[in-house]
């Protein structure tokens, strides 16, 4: 479970313990007389491995990583059986300090407010935050002060809902006061080099040769597959089915492929393989790659326009009585396209928002929570689609709870760049039991879901994992 605890406020969620209990492991046979001084893989030697030259010049490697396969012969069961598990790197996870600036510190007092913090003593201070904005309101932009306004109305929200939920989490273990973590040393992270460039994959597949106008069928890989390409991975929605871990080696990176899970390597304007699948989903969540000013000076990622958003297929993605989730950056203008023009032109009703809180190891928000700069939460819009006809009968042994509004997800963030918490086990009571999930513009793969993006499998990159030490059978 990645929720640690759940209070009237929300969910204290553990985003590391999700990742880890997931199947993230291989088998391996090895031979005790002749193997032992042998170079081994990853998985067992009966496993199933395709190579296929592609468009690209390179080639597309699907390993099977089913402990499923008997010995071919007597010898073989000599063999002993090794497991080799991965985990996400914990030091991705590893956020002691708050990301402050030396300018954001001295603006908002952040010693301050990290005294106030783990005292749980709850300064007052958005009078002088309002004082400050009728002092200086010639110098701020509307935009500003519509997100001034809109923080001064959640402020008490996310801190006294926060406060109880940090609270708990110091009281389990969870989270650990930073003087007893003092003695650690600190080394720097080293992140892995993007070398795959998955999204410039996605715009070079939009050039590639089409072969025909047939709709192609979901890949499921399994061990009788002949033949894979990495065409093949921008044409069809391809499917794990299996309950173990499977390898994808595309352009000479692997990637990890969790259990029952699916996904969809493209961009938008090559959705059609998902539409294809005939599938609706009960479930989906949205993470836009919202327009901003540090985005545009970066040319680090790519963004989408607010007409953009508004093509994605929703409408024809969407089960009856969907329930669709919007991860919103906190600038007003997002927020106000999200709820007045892009719901409602998906036939969607707004049911409630929530916010993310991101903090530290120890209980600190990861920025003030005044500052003015940038905030320690981000928010979600959740909504249901809205029934076309009346079907009052429909579904009517089907119980799912009323979403309640103003919940908080609290988390330590992932040092990786919108490396989102997990929604599922939050999400679980409000749609029907065994509902189809899907996430949009995901960055990476759960069990149970199905996942779409340009870069859908960038954090199921191996670099990311570590092997822990096997142990024979």
């Amino acid at each position: 479970m990645s929720v640690v605890q759940q209070l009237s406020p929300g969910w204290l969620l553990d985003h590391l313990s999700f990742i880890n209990k997931i199947n993230y492991q291989f088998h391996q046979h090895d031979e005790p007389c002749c193997s032992k001084n042998e170079p081994t893989s990853s998985v067992h030697s009966d496993s199933l491995q395709v190579d296929s030259v592609s468009s690209f010049g390179a080639c597309a490697t699907f390993v099977s990583s089913d402990f499923t396969t008997k010995p071919k012969n007597n010898d073989r069961e000599n063999y002993e059986t090794f497991t080799q598990k991965y985990v996400f790197r914990p030091e991705l996870f590893d956020v002691t300090k708050p990301h402050i600036t030396p300018a954001v510190n001295r603006e908002c007092q952040q010693s301050n407010e990290k005294e106030d913090l783990m005292n749980g003593v709850k300064k007052e201070i958005s009078a002088s935050i309002i004082g400050k904005k009728r002092k200086r309101c010639v110098v701020f932009n509307q935009g500003e002060l519509d997100a001034m306004e809109y923080h001064t109305k959640i402020r008490k929200l996310i801190l006294d809902g926060s406060l109880q939920l940090i609270h708990e989490g110091l009281k389990s273990g969870f989270l650990y006061p930073l003087s007893e973590k003092q003695d650690k040393c600190s080394k720097p992270v080293t992140l892995p080099l993007d070398t795959c460039n998955l999204s410039e994959l996605c715009e070079m597949a939009k050039h590639l040769p089409s072969e025909n106008e047939m709709e192609l069928q979901t890949l499921q890989l399994m061990e009788d597959d002949t033949s894979v390409t990495e065409q093949d991975l921008f044409s069809r929605v391809v499917e794990n089915n299996s309950s173990f871990t499977k390898t994808i080696t595309l352009m000479g990176q692997k990637y990890l492929l969790p259990p029952k899970s699916s996904f969809l390597l493209s961009d938008i304007s090559c959705m059609q393989p998902l539409l294809n699948c005939r599938k609706t989903f009960d479930v989906i969540v949205i993470d836009p790659p919202w327009q901003n000013k540090s985005v545009k000076r970066s040319n680090r990622y790519s963004y989408l326009s607010p007409l953009q958003i508004k093509q994605i297929p929703i409408p024809k993605l969407a089960a009856p009585n969907c329930l669709i989730v919007t991860w919103v950056t906190n600038r007003q203008k997002h927020l106000r396209f999200v709820k007045e023009d892009l719901y409602p032109s998906w036939s969607v009703e707004i049911v409630a928002e929530w916010h993310w809180v991101k903090i530290t190891n120890s209980g600190e928000f990861v920025f003030p929570l005044d500052s003015p700069h940038k905030k320690p939460y981000e928010g979600l819009i959740l909504g249901r689609v809205q029934e076309k006809t009346a079907l009052p009968l429909r579904n009517a042994d089907i119980k799912v709870l009323p979403i309640p509004d103003h919940k908080l997800v609290v988390s330590v963030p992932c040092i990786l760049h919108s490396h989102k918490p997990p929604l599922a086990e939050v999400l679980k009571d409000y749609i029907k039991p065994d509902g189809e999930c899907l996430e949009l513009f995901a960055r990476n793969l759960q069990p149970g879901w199905t996942s779409w993006g340009n870069e859908v499998l960038k954090f199921q990159h191996m670099d990311y994992f570590v092997a822990l030490e096997s142990g024979s059978r």
